[in-house]
């Protein structure tokens, strides 16, 4: 590690004509000769995002036959192959609270609360309000943003619950959403106020970069110049996105900045979500890859079928085998979120080493509806607190929300209990 006697703060942001950026963790945000190990003020935080996906999977396909760390990887979890010292897989586990005769409702609202929403509020005063807003409570104040809830559906799922009634909108738009990292304003119309005014983001703060590069040593030097050119280039695709005539398309309320390429959307809300982390603009992620009964077709994947007629597949070979195509694209794309978080260095390791990301869905078979036994794989090590590199299969009926408080355990957010909680899995 360069040693400088110089210490910048973790605060230290770029500024410029109504534009202010955050930079990712330096060495140099350590006092001089100082290990990352050695001081809580330098010590990367604890990072959690969920990442769900709707209409369950086809989990002949997902849990692997053998439990352990010697399991083989299956088709739609094979991407994930490369990250496997990272990954964990666990079966077995019942979201008990969630099943009702009205199921896409429920499956939303209740993956990350474990609670039934009959029972929001009444059998406790947290009853209803979900994990990461939990985690928000305890970790949301120390950054700009306490949560980022973010979505690719046109109308998102209601995955977040800041209290039993009130939930918190996904946003679907990039452009809005690196204005909400990196813009400034009180409301969207200020922040494309500035933008028409002053043009490029990055351009207003470059001036101020160029002294501060000249103050960091070679790693760091290195480190700000890959991060603004991911801003860079993050910047050029939100504009790019932003300047797509749509007029000929029958996109109902499709908001502007949304791209028409499907796989463009989904790399762009990603990569934001990558970037949120290394600055450390927030700490906690919801991301819904899509909604319950989604009419979405995958044409660029070839699937002309309706994604939730799809799901009523029927036991029908051949509708599974298309589904699982869908659930394995869902798992191509959430790979290069990990991969870039696990190249990503930061501190003593990688963003990916210091996060818990959950990946799965509140649903097992859609044909179904039922929410037994869930499909859920777990990515990261939260600073060496998660094992990672096993499939955990319990036995039937284990709790889904003993995961949940056991995640949040990990992380480090003191919670007793989350829904029908009894314990933590020791194993995870």
């Amino acid at each position: 590690m360069y040693i400088t006697k110089k210490h910048l703060s973790r605060r230290t942001v770029l500024r410029g004509a109504g534009a202010a950026i955050a930079l990712p963790l330096l060495d140099s945000m350590n006092p001089a000769g100082v290990a990352w190990a050695d001081t809580a003020a330098g010590k990367a935080p604890h990072r959690l995002a969920f990442v769900g996906f709707p209409h369950g999977a086809v989990m002949d396909k997902w849990s692997p036959a053998q439990s352990g760390k010697d399991f083989e990887m299956t088709p739609i979890l094979e991407p994930l192959a490369p990250f496997r010292e990272h990954l964990t897989i666990v079966s077995g586990l019942r979201n008990k609270p969630a099943e009702s005769p009205e199921p896409h409702e429920f499956i939303e609202r209740t993956w990350l609360s474990c609670v039934s929403p009959k029972d929001a509020g009444v059998i406790g005063p947290d009853a209803g309000v979900t994990a990461d807003q939990l985690a928000a409570r305890h970790i949301g104040q120390d950054t700009r943003l306490p949560s980022l809830e973010l979505t690719t559906a046109q109308r998102g799922a209601q995955l977040s619950w800041r209290t039993p009634t009130q939930s918190l909108p996904q946003e679907v738009n990039p452009r809005a959403v690196f204005y909400r990292l990196f813009g400034q304003g009180d409301t969207e119309e200020e922040r494309q106020a500035i933008q028409r005014e002053t043009g490029s983001i990055l351009d207003r703060v470059m001036e101020q970069a160029g002294r501060l590069q000249a103050r960091l040593g070679p790693s760091d030097k290195a480190a700000v110049d890959v991060y603004l050119d991911s801003v860079r280039e993050i910047e050029r695709r939100v504009q790019m996105s932003e300047s797509q005539d749509t007029s000929a398309l029958e996109i109902p309320d499709a908001p502007v900045g949304v791209p028409n390429d499907l796989d463009a959307h989904f790399k762009l809300m990603f990569d934001l979500m990558a970037l949120a982390f290394q600055a450390d603009l927030t700490r906690i992620i919801t991301f819904s890859m899509d909604r319950e009964a989604s009419m979405r077709t995958y044409n660029n994947i070839g699937i002309s079928e309706a994604f939730h007629p799809l799901s009523h597949h029927g036991n029908d070979q051949a509708k599974l085998d298309r589904l699982a195509v869908i659930q394995t694209y869902h798992t191509k794309l959430f790979a290069a979120f990990v991969e870039r978080l696990a190249n990503t260095q930061e501190g003593d390791g990688s963003v990916l080493d210091h996060s818990m990301i959950l990946f799965g869905s509140n649903m097992s078979d859609s044909n179904l509806h039922n929410n037994n036994p869930l499909p859920s794989a777990i990515l990261g090590r939260a600073h060496g607190r998660i094992k990672g590199g096993q499939h955990l299969h319990y036995p039937p009926d284990s709790r889904f929300s003993d995961l949940v408080l056991t995640l949040l355990e990990r992380t480090q957010i003191p919670v007793e209990s989350i829904g029908d909680s009894g314990g933590l899995l020791a194993e995870v």
